[in-house]
């Protein structure tokens, strides 16, 4: 992993359109060595293309190894790389491309020269909304790696980094990395099965940590910092609905600073050591008022804790008093921003059902509102406008809502889907049955996704 590590910054420089910088490519092919370097370009282009088929990423990691084996031998014509990646960029914009499509890859190849190669190399797809990677068997695993070992770790690497592309690449080098020489190893051990899961418990550590930093890393670039503020703040108000806005608001920030620090950080400790002193800062605040945050505070893993503390479901929402409406000045103040977030805690709390995804377009929709009234001719007239129709459509929205995820929750899924047919007969009562089979198909595929916690921001916000 130490020798991976050293390529890290160039990998950061082809990430922000500098792929074609021959020294710097040199200077790291040298320091890790053709294999090394080809490791790490699979991840990287993986992380990069994490739609591409694994055919599409051979190529290209075929083409970049073979450019940086010609062009940084001793000897090798200055000119040799220029060339060879303008080459690469002309085959990137041919008709029959083996390398990964994207939809940016025509306005890239109208450009020329130097442009068209760093305009392609800024190119990425969007992350995967949900993991697809599933581990094998522990003997599929060792027939596969018997096999065809580099094969074996070639195809894994690609599955494995496009899924779980967000996670910082340090924890995601260190976690592929770990997997590999599990497999080598105990593919050839004298008990396999034991050595797996002895290997397996003593990552186990590490795997928690690839998981739950791609989610919270995948939601980080989906909502950026102010908005993954509000999605936290609104998740522990559903956990811990008792507690005051003034408790849980010092949490959310620290956890969106943790993110915005460590997310596409280079440090191999950022994440597992930031992300364990905020777990700290969660069970010392919140362990002794709740003996469900106390439960999963009890661990000496901080990693496993956090990763309890973000499974905990919604607790049943209490019975609160009306929450206190801000005023027109307060909106527009200069505390207007906290005044808004603050609208969405006294919301989720009250509402422990509701999915983030909701309670996230609630937000965008406040923040807009603001945006056009506050610098409005007539702040108040406007804002008044605003509140009336919200008056009108957000009650039976947050009850639908409250509803579907709250059932979703609480029955198992056949009684879930049962009830969500009863429900729809009754409203759409003159709907064909195929309709109703249809609608029921429909709603019950967005509770199974998105009612649950961790669930992915992006294909929920286009499905509410």
């Amino acid at each position: 992993v130490l020798a991976l590590l050293l390529l890290l910054a160039a990998t950061r420089a082809m990430h922000r359109g500098k792929a074609y910088v021959r020294d710097k490519v040199c200077q790291e092919f040298k320091i890790l060595g053709k294999e090394n370097f080809r490791t790490l370009a699979i991840v990287t282009n993986s992380r990069k293309y994490s739609n591409a088929t694994f055919e599409e990423i051979a190529h290209l990691v075929r083409e970049i190894v073979s450019l940086a084996e010609t062009c940084c031998a001793e000897g090798a014509d200055p000119s040799c790389y220029d060339a060879g990646s303008s080459a690469l960029s002309a085959k990137s914009c041919g008709g029959s491309s083996p390398f990964p499509s994207h939809p940016g890859t025509a306005g890239c190849c109208a450009q020329e020269g130097l442009e068209q190669k760093l305009c392609l190399a800024a190119l990425r797809h969007p992350p995967q909304q949900l993991p697809r990677y599933l581990q094998p068997s522990n003997q599929e695993l060792c027939q596969a790696f018997q096999r065809d070992p580099k094969d074996f770790a070639d195809r894994f690497l690609h599955e494995y980094s496009s899924s779980y592309g967000q996670a910082p690449l340090p924890v995601l080098l260190g976690s592929t990395t770990t997997f590999l020489s599990m497999v080598s190893t105990c593919c050839i051990a004298p008990a396999p099965t034991s050595c797996f899961l002895k290997e397996k418990l003593e990552s186990k550590t590490l795997s928690l940590l690839t998981l739950m930093s791609n989610r919270v890393c995948s939601r980080f670039a989906a909502y950026g910092k102010d908005k993954v503020t509000v999605s936290y703040l609104a998740s522990l108000a559903q956990k811990m609905p008792g507690a005051s806005f003034e408790d849980l608001f010092p949490l959310a920030e620290d956890a969106a600073e943790v993110f915005s620090q460590c997310c596409d950080s280079l440090d191999e400790d950022c994440m597992p050591k930031k992300l364990s002193e905020h777990t700290a800062k969660v069970c010392g605040a919140l362990g002794p008022r709740d003996k469900r945050f106390a439960t999963c505070c009890q661990g000496k893993n901080l990693m496993q804790n956090y990763f309890c503390i973000s499974a905990l479901p919604p607790a049943p929402a209490p019975t609160l008093p009306a929450a206190p409406k801000p005023t027109d000045g307060q909106l527009c103040g200069e505390e207007g921003a906290r005044r808004a977030k603050r609208s969405v805690f006294e919301l989720a709390r009250r509402h422990t059902a509701i999915p983030d995804a909701v309670l996230g377009k609630l937000y965008d929709a406040s923040e807009k509102a603001r945006g056009e009234c506050c610098s409005a001719k007539d702040p108040s007239a406007c804002l008044g406008s605003k509140r009336l129709r919200m008056g009108e459509e957000l009650p039976p929205f947050l009850e639908k809502a409250d509803q579907l995820c709250g059932q979703y929750t609480h029955l198992n899924f056949l009684d879930f889907k049962k009830r969500l047919r009863e429900s729809l007969a009754r409203t759409t009562a003159e709907a064909s049955p195929e309709l109703l089979g249809r609608l029921v198909e429909q709603r019950a595929d967005f509770a199974s996704t998105c009612c649950p916690q961790n669930a992915p921001p992006l294909y929920c916000a286009h499905k509410v």
